[in-house]
């Protein structure tokens, strides 16, 4: 099968979704010898589709592990120059706000839906929204008379980001729609999908990579002092929640004086905020602070083997891919009573989930898992089965590849 994915970023661009797209991509080709190609952007992040000076890859083809990728261009400065407008259409709820945020949030890319028109493929498959990549794809299927399969990722406690009927108007339109979750699932049902045509697969991870080592040893690995440790690992982002976990930290110290605090992620412009917070604490505070930006990939599982517990307490996640690092690492995770994560935390069995925002809740459930380290370790260890039984890269590549050949059959089946 030639397949054909288009996305916001791959590798080395850093994401939950460069990620799954870039595993998957992998596995369909060295688990049953499809061609598979890549349409995406010569960005690293988001911040690359609306500002200018942001860092680019090089454009053009390359090919890994068997994917060949193109990297289109991307037009930052015509995003950049919506910014104002969107914002006062927005916050007036304007007619065609959702289309000036849709140009703010970019990718443009020029030529982007030509290319997917002419390129060679069976199944196009686009991930994910609320960026115009999306639509090109749509556009570039449908004129080539071609099945689209939409991967969503969908978070719509983001307003500004899900908030726009162009996006409900559209997925009814494809060959079929791939959910993280069945709150996604359910969400774009509500809206007018069709139950025939909406499946849930999730997310995955390399199980193998993670838990091969005491979280005494990672330490030692990463010249981290040994004590308890709290860590959040992933995009460093004001959703992400990192400063609710700040928040949290003073009280936590307050019960655990010798805990400690780790901060990993991608540098973003966030993470000047984060630094300067952390700058702020007590000396002693700060030298129990651990911050890893643009680590390695392969220091990962060092990281999350370092850990006592996963806080990720994120106001928006499709899924939220740390979970299942974690977990494969036999850790107990914190998230929200959110969106999707209540779909993949199952409170009190394999993690805890708290309010969003709530620094005190947070606090609190730190504090119960630190201080009751068998319960912790069993919360851990029923996440890990979880992971071992749903959620590898080839059942999920696998079950990527059932929707595909659907979608085909379908457009193949005579009148």
């Amino acid at each position: 099968m030639r397949i054909l994915h288009v996305t916001q970023g791959y590798y080395p661009a850093i994401g939950g979704t460069e990620l799954l797209i870039q595993r998957v991509s992998e596995e369909l080709v060295a688990q049953f010898g499809d061609e598979v190609t890549v349409f995406t952007t010569d960005c690293y992040n988001g911040e690359g589709f609306h500002n200018p000076g942001a860092p680019r890859m090089t454009r053009g083809w390359e090919e890994r592990d068997g994917v060949r990728i193109q990297r289109f261009p991307v037009l930052s400065r015509v995003s950049s120059l919506v910014w104002f407008p969107q914002v006062v259409a927005y916050r007036l709820n304007l007619p065609l706000n959702q289309y000036l945020r849709a140009l703010y949030g970019g990718p443009v890319i020029p030529g982007l839906a030509k290319a997917i028109r002419r390129f060679p493929a069976d199944v196009v498959s686009a991930s994910s929204f609320p960026l115009l990549h999306m639509f090109a794809a749509a556009r570039g299927a449908r004129q080539s008379d071609r099945p689209l399969v939409l991967h969503g990722g969908l978070h719509p406690e983001d307003d500004w980001g899900f908030q726009r009927p162009m996006i409900y108007r559209m997925i009814p339109r494809a060959s079929r729609y791939i959910a993280n979750t069945s709150y996604e699932a359910q969400y774009v049902l509500e809206r007018g999908a069709s139950e025939q045509r909406v499946r849930t697969i999730g997310v995955g991870v390399d199980p193998d990579s993670y838990g091969r080592t005491s979280a005494a040893e990672a330490k030692r690995r990463l010249g981290v002092d040994p004590g308890p440790t709290v860590g959040f690992i992933g995009q460093i982002g004001g959703h992400k929640g990192v400063d609710t976990l700040l928040r949290a930290m003073p009280r936590v110290w307050i019960e655990i004086p010798e805990a400690r605090l780790l901060i990993a992620g991608s540098r973003t412009d966030y993470a000047i905020r984060i630094d300067r917070w952390i700058d702020s604490w007590p000396e002693h505070h700060q030298q129990q602070t651990t911050r890893r930006y643009s680590f390695p990939q392969g220091e990962k599982p060092w990281l999350f083997g370092s850990l006592d517990v996963f806080a990720y307490p994120s106001g928006f996640e499709s899924f939220g891919i740390a979970y299942l690092e974690a977990w494969a690492s036999g850790k107990p995770v914190i998230g929200c009573r959110r969106g999707a994560v209540p779909s993949v935390i199952e409170a009190g069995r394999d993690g805890l989930l708290i309010d969003y925002q709530d620094e005190d809740m947070l606090a609190e459930a730190i504090i119960m898992l630190l201080k009751n380290p068998d319960w912790a370790c069993d919360l851990g260890e029923a996440g890990k089965r979880k992971v071992l039984m749903h959620f590898t890269w080839p059942k999920v590549a696998s079950r990527f590849r059932e929707v595909y050949q659907e979608a085909l059959r379908e457009r193949n089946r005579p009148e």
